[in-house]
């Protein structure tokens, strides 16, 4: 049983870890709540290992976490500059993917969360739905809203030599290349 959730863990913790901090903005917050869910999971991990997706649930479980974090110290405004400055960025963070986490970054909070949840995470409407506690027009609404800013915020700079454009998430749902974003962030 032991050997199972060591494997879970192993094989989960850092795709997890990188899609929270992309919602939280904030890597040591994301690493203290993802803890505490694997902490959760693993003390009831005789029923957790039956779930259809122990990950949603360890992911669900992280963000709610965080969801408390936020709502008791109001610190999500606060974090969002941390990730645009330079020196929070990978030196070996290629210009699309600074770009990107600046315009993630520029976004409030609850567009965030539902696009890295959508986009980077698989999760479908219901099931952000779920996890955010909000309602499945909620979501939609999020997740539209958050696309069009996203689309302005890496839209192409006349000025700019290198365009951006490529990886940037167009307004339309019906048109919008996840492949291209997972490999801008990495999943």
């Amino acid at each position: 049983m032991h050997e199972q959730f060591d494997a879970f863990y192993v094989s989960t913790f850092p795709r997890l870890l990188r899609q929270l901090t992309l919602v939280t903005l904030d890597g040591d917050q994301a690493q203290d709540a993802l803890q505490e869910a694997f902490v959760r999971a693993w003390q009831r991990w005789d029923r957790i290992s039956a779930y259809e997706d122990p990950e949603g649930w360890v992911r669900t479980v992280a963000y709610r976490h965080c969801v408390s974090h936020w709502r008791r110290m109001v610190t999500a405004r606060r974090a969002a500059p941390r990730l645009a400055q330079a020196d929070s960025v990978s030196p070996v963070a290629s210009a699309e993917v600074v770009s990107v986490r600046r315009a993630l970054a520029d976004l409030g909070p609850d567009q965030r969360a539902v696009l890295v949840l959508h986009e980077l995470c698989d999760l479908s409407i219901e099931e952000i739905a779920a996890t955010l506690r909000v309602p499945r027009g909620t979501v939609k609404s999020r997740l539209a809203r958050g696309r069009a800013a996203l689309a302005e915020l890496l839209r192409d700079d006349p000025e700019d030599p290198e365009p951006l454009r490529r990886t940037a998430i167009p307004a339309q749902p019906t048109t919008y290349a996840v492949p291209e974003v997972r490999d801008v962030l990495g999943s």
